[in-house]
Formats: C-alpha cells, sequence, structure tokens
C-alpha cells in the first residue's frame, strides 16, 4: 500500500466480509449455468423467428381479407345496381310507367353490411314507407323484387308457391303478363288456387283423393284431351 497511515484495515475488513457473506447467499455455484444459458438463447432465438413469421403471416392474411373485401364489394355493387334497373323496370310493369321505385344503399357504409331501403310509390300515392302500401301493392312489390333479382342469374326452372295468393283479379293479370314474359326463357311451375292464374298456365296438375289415402294426379294440357294418372 502506498499510504499505511490512512489505511483503514477495520472497514476494509468489514467490506472484505460483507462480499463473502454476500457469495455465501449465492448458494452453490452452477457450473452448468453457462451451458443452460446457451440452451435458453437458442430457444429464445427460436422463439423470436416464429414471432416474426406469425406476424408476417398475419399481415398476409388481413392483405388477404381486404383483396376479398374489395373484391365482394365490388361484386356486390355490381350486381346490386343490375337488381336496381331491374327492379324499377318490372315494378313500373307490375304498376305504371310513371310509378317511382328505387333500391337505395345506406351511404359512407360498407357496402355489405349496409341497409337497403326498397322505395315503392304507386301513382297518386306518396307513403313515406313501403309499410303504409296495401296488401297486394306490397306483394307486388316483392315479386318485382324477387323477378329483379332472380333476372340476374335465371335459371331454367323456378317453382312459385301461391305467390299471387293476396292480390286480386286486376294485379292477378298483371302478375300473369309478367309471367308469361318471362316464361319465354325459364319453365314456371306455380302452386295456386286462383283461377285466373290457372287460366293463364299452358298446362294444370291438380291433385285429388277420391279414396281416402289413395291420391290421383289430373293433368290437363289446353287444347288436348284430358289424362288422368293415378
Amino acid at each position: 500500500f502506498d499510504d499505511l497511515d490512512t489505511f483503514d484495515f477495520k472497514q476494509r475488513s468489514e467490506e472484505v466480509h460483507s462480499f463473502k457473506q454476500q457469495i455465501k447467499n449465492l448458494g452453490p455455484i452452477n457450473l452448468l449455468a453457462y451451458s443452460e444459458f446457451e440452451v435458453e438463447s437458442e430457444r429464445l432465438e427460436f422463439l423470436n423467428k416464429q414471432r416474426s413469421d406469425l406476424l408476417d403471416s398475419e399481415k398476409d392474411v388481413v392483405k388477404t381479407i381486404e383483396e376479398i373485401n374489395i373484391t365482394a364489394q365490388t361484386l356486390f355493387m355490381e350486381t346490386f345496381n343490375k337488381i336496381r334497373e331491374n327492379f324499377v323496370n318490372i315494378f313500373r310493369s307490375l304498376f305504371n310507367p310513371g310509378d317511382e321505385a328505387d333500391l337505395r344503399i345506406e351511404e359512407n357504409t360498407d357496402p355489405l353490411e349496409a341497409k337497403i331501403e326498397i322505395i315503392a310509390k304507386p301513382k297518386g300515392k306518396r307513403p313515406t314507407s313501403i309499410e303504409l302500401l296495401s296488401g297486394g301493392e306490397k306483394t307486388l312489390t316483392a315479386i318485382a323484387l324477387l323477378f329483379s333479382i332472380y333476372l340476374v342469374k335465371p335459371s331454367p326452372f323456378c317453382i312459385l308457391d301461391e305467390i299471387d295468393a293476396p292480390l286480386d283479379d286486376a294485379n292477378i293479370d298483371r302478375f300473369n303478363l309478367i309471367l308469361k314474359q318471362f316464361s319465354k326463357d325459364t319453365q314456371f311451375i306455380v302452386v295456386t288456387h286462383n283461377k285466373r292464374t290457372m287460366e293463364a298456365a299452358n298446362t294444370l296438375y291438380g291433385v285429388t283423393m277420391q279414396e281416402e289415402g289413395i291420391s290421383k294426379l289430373v293433368s290437363v294440357r289446353f287444347n288436348e284431351d284430358l289424362n288422368v294418372a293415378s
């Protein structure tokens, strides 16, 4: 030591004792600690790589979802505009050429989640809601909407189950006229109890039960003989 006169042996002795006590408190020394550290370091590196891969996959999935949403929105709007145009034309065919009809989609909203409003205002009426229309007018509006959707991708066959039930005679004639028009490309099977609709059909099929538990099918093709099939 350079200066033994100023060296405090007691203080240094206490410090040495303190350090020894701290070392003792650490417990037995694990000689494998370094190798274990290397193993855990490799595992940490592996987990970090896995995390990075998952984050990259998440970005890819989000990007794919965005692309799908954009495609779906584009296709939806294209189809919606076709249905909208068909609806206006069919509605005016069922009612009057000057009647107001439209389909309006909620603005500033994702088209796939937006509400669609049906506007139907027959001549001489200005209802604020479609609920204010009569039963027959609601039915004709629903028929116009169904056919406007159907015309986007028509099929060779179409089944209508008592769709004309709420209609009066005047509206039945309008409905049958539209049905005749569309039947050029599609064969319609109509379940009905309305005589006017039956008169407009090319072929009639009736189910009778002359004996209990035994049904018979009666078919009538106009301008041809009556055929009865059991």
